[in-house]
């Protein structure tokens, strides 16, 4: 027979471990969730048209954090170089530089922008690039593929020259040749620079896929 007033502390010290098992349990889903994030998957909002039709503005991805050393037709999250976001002008030395201009930028910039950009691998260190009305050839071979939107005036996204992207580097275009801030106006991206590779798309509901 237990002494007057055991059953109470009993129950306060059930009660005390159900809830430090709770926090614990709570801890350890944050913490997980937290680790997933930084190390391996990363959900990404689409802000802008440029990667139309592939994907729309509001469209939700995963991104894989591990593949980080992304190959030709990848849709990956990087941080462009600093100053691409700033709609004065190009990355090239040349405040003019944009659509219709005889070579597209071929010139890293040594610093990253905080911003991240999402857009498709169209070259990778050592290929040679021409750009003609918005489609590529890479080392003379047109790439190929539905995801390409075209120019509504072809003129503007053809350049005269060929480049050569720099050993390390990634040639970044959004699918949206007409309306794409990408490496054509502020340069390649280095391999550190790169975030994660599209694994996924997971809203809307109706365009779950992968990428």
């Amino acid at each position: 027979m237990s002494p007057p007033g055991a059953a109470g502390p009993t129950r306060a010290r059930k009660r005390a471990r159900g809830l430090v098992e709770l926090v614990v349990t709570v801890a350890v889903a944050v913490g997980g969730a937290f680790l997933i994030q930084a190390f391996l998957l990363k959900p990404y909002r689409i802000p802008t048209g440029s990667m139309i039709p592939t994907l729309q503005i509001g469209q939700r991805i995963l991104v894989n954090r591990l593949a980080t050393h992304p190959g030709i037709g990848d849709i990956v999250v990087f941080n462009p170089p600093s100053g691409a976001d700033n709609q004065l002008g190009g990355q090239c030395g040349d405040p003019d530089q944009g659509p219709g201009h005889a070579q597209p930028c071929e010139r890293p910039t040594e610093q990253p922008s905080k911003q991240t950009f999402v857009k498709r691998v169209v070259g990778v260190g050592g290929d040679t690039l021409k750009i003609r009305q918005g489609d590529v050839y890479r080392n003379g071979v047109e790439e190929t593929g539905s995801y390409v939107q075209a120019c509504t005036d072809p003129s503007e996204c053809t350049f005269s020259q060929t480049i050569t992207v720099p050993k390390g580097d990634y040639y970044m275009m959004g699918d949206n040749r007409g309306d794409s801030d990408d490496s054509r106006y502020w340069g390649p991206v280095p391999q550190s620079w790169i975030i994660g590779t599209g694994l996924v798309t997971y809203w809307p509901p109706d365009r779950i896929g992968t990428l």
